[in-house]
C-alpha cells in the first residue's frame, strides 16, 4: 500500500483519485466508492500480464487468468461465508435482483402468490418485482414506515402471510442510511415458507455479512460500492434453490450440451454466467474484498456514524430550516439526507461542486420513498473512510454560501 507523504492523510493516500484531485471532497460514497490502489493495480496487472479469456483456453495464459478469476470467487465466498458454487457473478445488484425475480419467479411463483417489499426500496428492488407480478400473475405488497422512518414490523407481520412467496428488501436504505431489521423480516418469511432476497448494495460496504448466519436465501451486492470496479456484482443464492431455478440467460459456458433439438445446463455457478464474464471486474472485486478484510468494519461504521451525527447536529444548530429525513441511531450508517425549503437539491449540489465537494441530489432512484417523505428530491451526504470532520465543515460552508446566493 502507498505510504502517505508528510502532511497527506494516510487513508486518502491509499486512493489514487485524491492524488489526481487533491482538492476533492468526496461525499457521495453511497452512489459509488472510490477505488484503492490495490484494486487499480490488480486490474492493471491482469491487462498487462494475464489478459486472456477464462474457462476456455488450453494454453498457459488462459489458465493463469482462469486461476486468478476463480481465486476471486473463493475469496468472496469466504468473506460472506458461502460455498463457492453459490457465488454468481452479475453486472451488479440490479442484475442480481432481476435474475432472482425472473428465474426464481419462473421456478417458484404461481398465480395468486404475493411478493412483499418495502416502500423504502431503490427502484432496482421494486421494478423487477412489479414486472414479475405482471408476468406470473402475482401481487406486490409493501411494508410501510413508522413515523420515525423505520420499518413498521407490526405491519410486516400482517403482510407476510401464507400467500407470501418472496420477501425482498434492502439491508440498508440507500436514502436514509437506516439498517433494516432484516433478521426479524427473514424469520417472519421463514415462518410462512417464503423465500428471502436481501439487497446488500449498501449493506456490505458498512457491515460484516454472514449469509449462513442471516439465513437468507439470496443476497446481492455491487462491486463499485465496496471499493471495487463498476459493472461487476455478486448474487449469493442458496445452492438448492439455484439448482432448481432455470438459467437467466443463454449462451456460452452456461451449457452442458447443445444440439439442434435442445440444450442442457452446466453446473453451478456456470449455469447463471452466460458469455465472456467481466474478467477484470471480478479480479478487481477480489482485490476490493481483500481491502475490506484489512479494514476494521466496526471502526469504519463508527467513523461514518460519527461524521453523520456531527453533520446532523451542526445542521440543527446552524440551519434550522433544513429538513433532516432521519435521526441518527444505532441502526444507521451515517448517511444524512436533507431538504432545504428554499434551495433545490440540484442547486445545492451545483454550489458544492463549485467548491470541489461531491454530494448526491435527486430522488436517488427511490421515488415512492420521496413521495412518503413529502419531497420530490433531496440532497444526500454519504461519508466513507476517506472523509473527516473537515470535509463536513466544508460542506456546511458550501450550504451557507448557497443560502446567501438563493435567500439574499
Amino acid at each position: 500500500m502507498s505510504i502517505a507523504p508528510e502532511g497527506v492523510d494516510p487513508v486518502k493516500a491509499l486512493f489514487p483519485i485524491f492524488k489526481s484531485h487533491p482538492e476533492l471532497i468526496y461525499l457521495d460514497s453511497n452512489a459509488t466508492s472510490q477505488k484503492p490502489e490495490i484494486v487499480v493495480e490488480a486490474i492493471d496487472r491482469y491487462y498487462r500480464s494475464e489478459n486472456a479469456n477464462v474457462h476456455r483456453g488450453i494454453y498457459q495464459l488462459s489458465e493463469n487468468a482462469t486461476r486468478t478469476f476463480e481465486e476471486s470467487r473463493i475469496r468472496i465466498a469466504k468473506y460472506i461465508n458461502a460455498e463457492t458454487q453459490e457465488i454468481i457473478f452479475t453486472r451488479g445488484t440490479t442484475e442480481a435482483i432481476n435474475l432472482v425475480a425472473n428465474s426464481a419467479g419462473q421456478a417458484f411463483l404461481r398465480p395468486g402468490d404475493e411478493i412483499v417489499v418495502t416502500v423504502a426500496e431503490h427502484h432496482s428492488n421494486i421494478v423487477p418485482w412489479q414486472m414479475a407480478a405482471e408476468r406470473f400473475g402475482v401481487t406486490v405488497k409493501y411494508i410501510p414506515l413508522r413515523a420515525d422512518r423505520r420499518l413498521d414490523l407490526d405491519a410486516a407481520r400482517t403482510l407476510i402471510n401464507s400467500k407470501t412467496r418472496i420477501v425482498s428488501l434492502a439491508h440498508v436504505s440507500n436514502v436514509l442510511g437506516v439498517i433494516h431489521p432484516i433478521r426479524d423480516i427473514i424469520k417472519m418469511a421463514k415462518a410462512v415458507g417464503a423465500l428471502t432476497m436481501i439487497d446488500g448494495a449498501q449493506g456490505l460496504p458498512h457491515l460484516p455479512v454472514d449469509v449462513k448466519e442471516l439465513d437468507c436465501d439470496f443476497y446481492a451486492f455491487s462491486g463499485h460500492k465496496v471499493f471495487g470496479p463498476t459493472g461487476i456484482g455478486v448474487l449469493y443464492g442458496r445452492k438448492t434453490l439455484l439448482q432448481a431455478m432455470p438459467p437467466y440467460q443463454g449462451g456460452g459456458d452456461m451449457i452442458e450440451k447443445v444440439t439442434l433439438h435442445g440444450s442442457t445446463w452446466n453446473e453451478l455457478p456456470s449455469k447463471f454466467e452466460a458469455g465472456t464474464p467481466h474478467i477484470e471486474g471480478v479480479i478487481g472485486l477480489g482485490a476490493a474484498i481483500d481491502f475490506l478484510k484489512s479494514m476494521p468494519m466496526d471502526s469504519l461504521l463508527n467513523h461514518d456514524r460519527h461524521l453523520g451525527t456531527y453533520l446532523t447536529h451542526r445542521l440543527k444548530e446552524e440551519f434550522p430550516r433544513v429538513q433532516i429525513m432521519v435521526e441518527p441511531g444505532d441502526d444507521w450508517v451515517g448517511t444524512v439526507t436533507m431538504a432545504h425549503p428554499n434551495i433545490h437539491p440540484h442547486d445545492l449540489a451545483a454550489v458544492c461542486d463549485g467548491e470541489n465537494i461531491a454530494i448526491r441530489a435527486g430522488h436517488h432512484c427511490a421515488q415512492p420513498l420521496m413521495e412518503i417523505l413529502g419531497v420530490t428530491a433531496t440532497a444526500r451526504v454519504s461519508p466513507s473512510l476517506y472523509n473527516d470532520e473537515s470535509d463536513i465543515d466544508a460542506f456546511l460552508a458550501a450550504l451557507r454560501k448557497a443560502e446567501k446566493l438563493f435567500l439574499s
